[in-house]
């Protein structure tokens, strides 16, 4: 299982041996404790649950500290697997399990940008300006509420709204360079989210 849960840092560069730049995000990652195995006799699917970080023991409820055996995680998170039963409750994964060239699939939330206009968040390109327009630069135009929509906004139509703060996932980025004395992974390009985000990797 190559899984990690991390914390996203900065973005930085490096040089390879030929002297090629790449563009990295520096992302700490691990280490995860296995804290429940699910398998198909007990919970009907095979998983392995496991936690990452720590925060401060008030803000876990009773039952998640009886579960995790009196350890206040920061998150914890669920795996589907198909090998689950070869771990145990107590199990640590750290970087040592990433190899240098994996390609990695990562998951964030991304930065919430609060409520934007069309432009912004959809890409509208607002109305000409030419003479004859006032107050219309970046308004959305029409919406075409009648004739097949019935006089209504349709369903999943392009509006203003809020943005950001969604779950994205980034598939294709090279592992780069990794450090397994502090569990640093330097991850080729961007990866969405903010400053100290709680990110998901998979190899």
């Amino acid at each position: 299982m190559k899984y990690l849960i991390g914390t996203k840092e900065y973005m930085t560069q490096v040089f390879d041996e030929a002297g090629k730049v790449y563009p990295v995000t520096v992302v700490t990652a691990g280490p995860i404790v296995v804290t429940q195995v699910k398998t198909k006799a007990t919970d009907g699917y095979d998983a392995v649950q496991v936690g990452y970080g720590t925060r401060s023991a008030k803000k876990v409820s009773k039952a998640v500290k009886g579960h995790t055996k009196g350890v206040a995680y920061q998150t914890i998170k669920e795996i589907r697997l198909d090998n689950a039963s070869d771990f145990k409750v107590g199990d640590t994964l750290d970087s040592s399990i990433m190899k240098e060239g994996d390609m990695l699939v990562v998951t964030a939330v991304s930065k919430g940008k609060g409520f934007q206009g069309v432009v912004k968040r959809h890409g509208f390109h607002g109305g000409p300006r030419s003479h004859g327009q006032k107050h219309s630069e970046r308004e959305p135009g029409s919406l075409g509420g009648g004739g097949r929509d019935g006089g209504r906004v349709a369903k999943g139509k392009r509006m203003a709204g809020r943005m950001g703060g969604d779950r994205v996932t980034v598939k294709n980025l090279k592992l780069v360079q990794i450090d397994t004395t502090t569990n640093t992974l330097l991850i080729e390009g961007a990866i969405p989210g903010r400053r100290g985000a709680l990110v998901e990797i998979k190899g």
